[in-house]
């Protein structure tokens, strides 16, 4: 359901002349040719030149527009490919990849009738001017927020039935394909065969501030961010006042000036800035509804542990299929994965002293009646027609409510259990191909690093560091497998708990739990993950010796043994024996003292 200051804003009838990302002919265009109200025309980049791409992106804020029709000065029609994203915000797609000089007439329509329209005009390449700054009119409010979830679902874009992931973020922003604002600056900022091309590595952490602040840069919008605490115990993470940059990448060399600020960006933020509470107005989040139209692509999601996410996607469930909820995230090693929505995954208390979990939108940064950049607080953005409104809701959830509620949003058809097993055996296999990745990296490092081994940290710090201990071990991932195996197991008693999550059909809760904890029984032992060994021979275990081992699992993250303990595998067995490596005595002392941490799935006090 849409929020009321959403629905009001959306049928308020705002006639917004908005702001091309690309150079403006808007003062030389027809009188008929205007924007729409909720549909906003984009296109990149900032100034087209004749021979190079003209990007388009159409994006509907409240309801899917149905087609987008391009035509040059000569009235002839450009048929690019249309592609068709979101549901909210809507977007329709396309590029010419060979514009030519004159001025392109863009419509878009929705049953047949125009909604908006805007011209664009394309200039002689040797009449580039300007490069590199951004637009002085655009500011933060519901049309750049749409378009920027918009750009980030394109940017992440593939069927859910495919594995999506990435060595670095920057592969993503160098893929002109997925990136609407590929070399938008024409700075040559985006181009893999550039020495000076912008590099993008960021951790969990990062990664949602490096693709606001890409995207700000891009087209011209304030960024602000603070220094937070990590927190402790007892409370959760405060954070000092916001560093306000007007336009990230000012300057004489725009793209040197980008590369300062994203470095200063990543030093500045850590595992402590998503995970502020909930009522907290000095921070650099705010938390939202649970409803589909507000968890956009673009909110994050922190876990009470430090772990971020980015929504990117939702798919709608069908008779053939569930639905999906999509999200990404970066690793130590730098690696981003795409991800589904499920409690393996994302992992929700909302009882923790020391977090505020759960689904947060950035803090818009937006300008006061005095002309100054400010952060908006909490009381402002609980009935701002402009951005998703606070919502304190997810602090009154339990666990048990807040995953019931998410499951709702994305069955509402509900689920048949069979089904629901099948799509949580799927997402535990996926997040054990990710640890293969994880491993396989590790493994690599320690063949070129062999001495000495990787300094390991005391106590809670196991979890948060720098360094190789960082990049290679696994302690966090493997406390959420372990949390993962037990979710899995633990459905077929959760069916009984919650039977209006599912299609029963006739059946009892007792008999669907039956049904599916005979289907785990025989599922379990045929689907299988494949790894390599020390001497490079694979070896496939099934998810049935996975969960087998889970106690094994309390003591796999140490980078410095040798893969096959990594896996769980018991000495003297065939799986073991290529093993040549192992931790240092020291190191395996204080992991057999930290192992109750993992038993009971649950991080310790920093």
């Amino acid at each position: 359901m849409v929020p009321t200051t959403w629905r009001r804003a959306i049928l308020a009838s705002i006639l917004l002349l908005l702001p091309s990302v690309a150079s403006r002919a808007a003062s030389d265009a027809p009188e008929a040719c205007r924007e729409g109200t909720g549909v906003a025309v984009w296109t990149s980049p900032r100034q087209p030149v004749a021979g190079g791409p003209l990007r388009v992106l159409a994006v509907a804020d409240a309801e899917a527009a149905s087609e987008l029709v391009i035509t040059d000065s000569t009235g002839q029609a450009a048929e690019p490919e249309t592609v068709r994203l979101g549901g909210p915000p809507w977007s329709l797609g396309a590029t010419i990849t060979s514009a030519r000089t004159g001025t392109y007439r863009i419509e878009v329509l929705r049953g047949g009738a125009v909604v908006a329209c805007r011209m664009v005009a394309v200039g002689d390449a040797d009449l580039r001017s300007g490069r590199g700054l951004g637009e002085p009119s655009l500011a933060w409010d519901r049309r750049t927020e749409a378009f920027y979830s918009a750009w980030i679902e394109r940017l992440f874009d593939a069927p859910a039935s495919e594995e999506l992931g990435f060595a670095a973020l920057q592969d993503a922003l160098r893929d002109e394909r997925r990136n609407f604002l590929h070399d938008h600056l024409q700075l040559g900022e985006d181009d893999a065969r550039s020495r000076t091309a912008l590099t993008a590595t960021p951790d969990c952490a990062d990664l949602p501030y490096v693709l606001r602040a890409y995207f700000a840069w891009k087209i011209g919008l304030p960024v602000g961010v603070r220094a937070c605490s990590r927190g402790t115990a007892s409370s959760p993470p405060r954070c000092g006042p916001p560093e306000i940059t007007e336009r990230p990448g000012q300057g004489a060399d725009p793209l040197a000036a980008f590369k300062a600020y994203a470095g200063r960006l990543m030093d500045t933020v850590q595992s402590g800035s998503a995970r502020t509470a909930l009522n907290d107005d000095a921070t650099d989040f705010y938390p939202v509804d649970l409803a589909h139209d507000v968890l956009r692509p673009g909110v994050i999601f922190a876990d009470p542990y430090g772990h971020t996410l980015l929504i990117v996607k939702w798919v709608a469930q069908t008779p053939a299929h569930g639905g999906l909820l999509l999200a990404i995230d970066a690793q130590p090693d730098d690696s981003v994965g795409r991800k589904r929505f499920w409690e393996g995954t994302f992992l929700f208390k909302s009882d923790t002293p020391g977090a505020g979990p759960g689904f947060k939108a950035f803090r818009p940064v937006v300008r006061d009646a005095a002309g100054r950049l400010r952060p908006l607080t909490n009381d402002a953005l609980a009935d701002n027609a402009r951005f998703a409104p606070f919502s304190d809701e997810q602090a009154h959830l339990s666990a048990e409510e807040f995953y019931a509620r998410m499951g709702a949003l994305i069955n509402p058809q509900g689920l048949d259990p069979v089904r629901a097993y099948e799509d949580m055996l799927d997402a535990l296999v996926e997040q054990l191909q990710t640890r293969v990745g994880s491993v396989d990296n590790g493994e690599r490092y320690m063949r070129a690093h062999p001495n000495p081994p990787v300094p390991m940290p005391q106590g809670a710090r196991i979890f948060e560091t720098i360094g190789p201990w960082e990049d290679y071990s696994t302690p966090s991932r493997d406390m959420r497998l372990i949390i993962a195996m037990n979710v899995l197991t633990g459905l077929p008693d959760r069916m009984v708990r919650h039977p209006e999550l599912y299609v029963l059909s006739g059946r009892s809760a007792e008999e669907a739990r039956a049904e599916v904890e005979a289907l785990h029984a025989r599922r379990v032992r045929e689907r299988t993950i494949l790894y390599s060994r020390s001497d490079g021979s694979p070896w496939t275990l099934t998810v049935a010796d996975i969960l087998a081992r889970k106690a094994a699992f309390e003591m796999t993250y140490n980078p410095n043994d040798c893969v096959e303990i990594r896996w769980g595998a018991a000495e003297g067995t065939d799986e073991y024996a290529p093993c040549r490596r192992h931790a240092p005595v020291e190191q395996r002392a204080r992991m057999a003292a930290y192992r109750q941490w993992f038993r009971e799935a649950r991080r310790p006090p920093r």
